[in-house]
């Protein structure tokens, strides 16, 4: 806890100062040979020998058991010496053996604090009361005090309302090292990525491993690459949904700016690139660490020490530009950062949800994981403490949750066989109250040239149409042709494939609805830009019947603006189809006068006339046999074809 670091090197001075103080008050004991052993003990104490000085005030507790002052001088040896649990047990023994007095606030004080350790909200909330009663004057003690009853009370309700919480160690093939934590997955979850250390020990220091999920079940764990893992540090790594991005932490290589910085490595087919230090625009002279992207890896929350924050360690964001560089940060501000330290952020792959470790908001005591939502309009919500038994009275590590909100991932401190502390990993079914605000699920696939079917570097962006705004956009592969985007529930979305001399290819989803909630496999084939090339504008949308454009047609428009200005020597034809229902008369009216509204916002917005055409074909040119609803759909729709 905070307030106890303080107290640390306080420690040292009212260890050696509490014996000479026994001069100036009466001893609780009538034993003089109890009393001679105590006296004893503070010789041994000022001297340094802290073994001696405890093993006289236990020789002077055998010659009195009721001598209190004893007992509290060999719990503040203890605790000096970071035996906390000898520390416990002297103490309430010596102050249960006291009455009430002002004399002993500090004592009180420090009781509170061990039993809060131990996790006994309870007895801790009695002692915090009693400090309390004292009058104390220590502004910054008494205000700890009281927040600790707060945290008390509201870890003891918590208690009382578990959260139905079951968490399994993932299997050894994971859990190999002595500490493993930080854990990651890609959108699909075919990968894993986490940070681990063989041990605590200074000379085994940190590096970043990946695993993949085959035959249904995740192999074992192979650095992530020879680029990346160096004799340095490198650890806390998070990566983008498609895991062609990967940002991590790394200390005291020769480029480092300040005490930890941040770098960024991307994975061209399998191999990731020599990672860059992501500058002084990024990181700071203090320390950077415990990095989160977006889906889309162009927007990364991480902690920080620097300054200009809330707290000691603050989340701060920054975002990504077009041209690779990266935006000065900001601070979270006061909604997610509290004065205390709020560290390891994990952004949900929907954007929606941030999930993160506190202990300046309450909680049940310590480090307690936290969960914020993000509204529409971009404002986060009152922090959520995830309650009991996730959080406890001791330190909670980063969390995890996979795009649909299914399955989480967690690191806690267990016990080894040679009782040294190790940090294991462990995987949950997420309870209703901590799932992301809404659910997310992808679409992948590869980009390929249609003449040569070979793989196609190229942009692929996905568009909100009802807000007309770029969501995510991510780059395919180039030597795979691979990429991956998130969809999340209730939106409609736009999906734009484009890369320099092919056609754009425009797809459309709609995950308003839940049932079509599920992930897409879709492959795409850019054909090069040649008289007869052709695609269907699949994001035009009218209403039944009707050839007036609907406003979240704007973004295919636009997107087709641009492709005509980009290649100014193309000339095209827009084209309308419908299906077989209704007469051919109608149908074929009404094609011509939807393709001519898509050639009127066209030239009215700068396209000129001389490069585009319109034409009506109704239902004389169907690509499916007009037997279903879902045939008839795909029947009806604008074409663009170059002349």
């Amino acid at each position: 806890m905070k307030y106890k670091q303080l107290l640390i090197a306080a420690l040292l001075v009212l260890g050696s100062a509490s014996a000479s103080m026994a001069q100036n008050h009466k001893l609780s004991t009538n034993s003089a040979k109890a009393e001679r052993l105590y006296e004893k003990a503070d010789s041994y104490a000022r001297a340094r020998d802290f073994s001696r000085a405890l093993q006289a005030l236990d020789e002077a507790i055998e010659k009195d058991p009721n001598f209190a002052d004893a007992y509290l001088r060999a719990a503040s040896l203890h605790k000096m010496m970071g035996n906390k649990a000898k520390a416990f047990e002297y103490m309430e023994k010596g102050l249960k053996l006291l009455p009430f007095t002002k004399g002993q606030a500090n004592n009180y004080f420090e009781l509170a604090e061990l039993y809060f350790d131990k996790g006994d909200y309870k007895s801790a909330s009695e002692w915090y009361e009693t400090y309390l009663k004292t009058g104390a004057n220590n502004a910054r003690q008494v205000e700890w005090a009281r927040r600790q009853l707060k945290t008390a009370a509201f870890a003891q309700e918590a208690m009382q309302k578990p959260v139905p919480f079951n968490p399994e160690q993932l299997p050894g093939s994971l859990n190999r090292f002595g500490l493993q934590y930080f854990p990651y997955t890609t959108a699909d979850q075919r990968y894993f990525i986490y940070t681990a250390r063989e041990s605590g020990r200074p000379d085994h220091d940190e590096n970043i491993y990946v695993s993949q999920f085959k035959n249904g079940q995740w192999q074992a764990p192979v650095s992530i690459s020879e680029n990346i893992n160096t004799p340095a540090n490198e650890g806390a790594a998070t990566i983008s949904g498609d895991g062609k991005t990967l940002v991590f932490t790394s200390c005291n290589r020769p480029d480092t700016q300040g005490d930890c910085d941040l770098y960024i490595s991307f994975r061209t087919g399998s191999e990731w690139s020599k990672p860059q230090n992501m500058g002084n625009t990024v990181n700071s002279k203090a320390w950077d660490s415990q990095p989160s992207l977006s889906a889309d890896g162009r927007t990364l929350y991480f902690t920080s020490t620097r300054g200009g924050g809330v707290g000691k360690e603050d989340i701060w964001v920054t975002y990504r530009n077009d041209d690779g560089s990266w935006v000065k940060p900001v601070n979270l501000g006061k909604e997610i950062n509290s004065t205390g330290r709020d560290m390891a952020p994990s952004i949900h792959m929907s954007g929606s949800t941030l999930y993160f470790v506190s202990d300046g908001h309450i909680g049940m005591g310590g480090l307690d994981v936290f969960k914020s939502d993000k509204s529409e309009n971009g404002k986060w919500s009152a922090p959520q403490n995830l309650g009991y038994p996730l959080n406890t009275f001791a330190d909670e590590g980063s969390l995890f949750i996979t795009p649909d909100s299914e399955i989480g991932y967690y690191s806690r401190q267990v016990s080894t066989d040679a009782g040294l502390p190790g940090i294991q990993l462990y995987r949950f079914d997420v309870p209703a109250e901590w799932r992301s605000r809404v659910t997310s699920t992808y679409a992948q696939g590869r980009v390929f040239d249609a003449d040569t079917k070979k793989p196609l570097a190229a942009q692929v962006q996905l568009y909100d149409l009802e807000a007309d705004s770029l969501v995510q956009q991510v780059a395919s592969d180039r030597v795979s042709g691979e990429y991956t985007v998130v969809l999340t529930q209730g939106k409609q979305y736009a999906l734009y494939v484009s890369a320099p001399k092919y056609l754009m290819n425009s797809r459309s989803f709609d995950y308003t609805s839940s049932k079509a909630h599920s992930p897409v496999a879709l492959d795409v084939h850019l054909d090069p830009i040649k008289s007869g090339a052709a695609m269907v504008l699949s994001n035009l949308f009218f209403d039944t019947g009707k050839y007036h454009l609907e406003k979240k047609s704007k973004t295919e428009l636009d997107k087709l603006i641009s492709f005509m200005q980009q290649n100014p020597q193309v000339r095209i034809e827009i084209s309308g189809h419908t299906d077989d229902v209704g007469s051919d008369k109608a149908n074929q009216v009404l094609s011509e006068r939807r393709a001519k509204s898509v050639v009127d916002y066209l030239a009215s917005n700068g396209i000129s006339k001389d490069r585009i055409r319109y034409k009506g074909y109704g239902e004389t040119k169907p690509v499916k046999p007009n037997t279903s609803e879902e045939n008839r759909q795909l029947n009806r729709r604008i074409e663009m074809r170059v002349l």
